[in-house]
């Protein structure tokens, strides 16, 4: 049996914030609306800054507008919520998003229930989450909708594929259920509790991994052929020498694509496509809110 295909997240990724810029540009045109993205970050945590960062560069070279709102780390709930709310009054904004985590163990909860749905690109609401489960118009998690367009890409119809989903966090695993459901498939939910966990991935022609565990799933938990989507970034411990640790997914990937027919790469995969979902669900808003879709 061949090597798997090696699904290029970076390239998919670029054609799809492409096709974003294009469209952007017809929006504007046609009907003068720009679509606006605003982030809010709380505090000064490294990571989050650097994300931000990123997404106010790809923002603006989509064509849209782009706002970036900072509070300092001891900000109390009920001024993020308030600045949520400036957010949803206005009209030039149509998708905000909120970086996590919130310092100091502050609960985000109350603080995403205050998004407008109808803003919430990243597709963290209760409200959010419903319209997915009833199959309603709505904006879905990026990183689940990215997942699903490359496994469409090397698909194309998936009625009636078996679908395994391991991992049942609000952000991942349940959206992504969600996604594949509504295409038809037959979808289970693995996790930490189910039992012959391994067993149960065999079964899968779309397996898509989100645990947070390196390597946890091994090339012979794969069925020959299937389709393996990797969520997972951990950073593995540093080596003797000093060197950072090597990033790597929940997936064994080099067992893995010596089984599977296509899989995605840590890094390189799914991670580049996030970001370029956010785009993507910041137009779609931008298109309903102007009575466009």
């Amino acid at each position: 049996m061949t090597e798997a295909r090696i699904i290029d997240g970076k390239a998919f990724a670029a054609g799809l914030r492409a096709r974003i810029a294009e469209d952007v540009a017809k929006l504007k045109a046609l009907h003068r609306v720009q679509p606006g993205l605003a982030v809010v970050l709380v505090g000064e945590d490294p990571a989050s800054q650097i994300y931000v960062k990123s997404k106010g560069e790809q923002t603006k070279a989509a064509g849209m507008h782009s706002e970036e709102h900072r509070l300092p780390p001891d900000a109390s709930q009920d001024e993020i919520v308030a600045l949520v709310k400036k957010l949803n009054a206005d009209k030039n904004i149509h998708g905000i998003l909120v970086q996590l985590p919130l310092p100091g163990g502050m609960d985000p909860s109350p603080v995403i229930a205050a998004i407008d749905p109808d803003k919430d690109v990243d597709g963290l609401t209760v409200i959010s989450a419903g319209r997915l489960a009833s199959g309603l118009p709505g904006l879905a998690p990026c990183t689940p909708s990215g997942c699903m367009m490359m496994i469409k890409d090397v698909l194309g119809d998936l009625r009636g594929k078996t679908a395994v989903v391991v991992g049942r966090s609000n952000l991942m695993g349940k959206p992504m259920a969600q996604l594949l459901l509504q295409a038809d498939c037959t979808v289970t939910i693995a996790h930490s509790r189910t039992q012959d966990l391994p067993g149960v991935c065999r079964q899968a022609d779309i397996l898509v991994a989100a645990v947070g565990r390196p390597e946890m799933v091994r090339g012979d938990w794969i069925k020959p052929g299937a389709v393996v989507i990797d969520v997972g970034i951990n950073r593995l411990a540093p080596t003797e020498e000093g060197g950072k640790g090597k990033i790597v997914g929940d997936v064994a990937f080099e067992e893995a694509k010596a089984v599977a027919g296509a899989i995605t790469p840590v890094p390189g995969g799914v991670g580049p496509m996030t970001i370029a979902c956010l785009l993507d669900n910041t137009l779609i808003a931008a298109r309903r809110q102007a009575g466009l879709d």
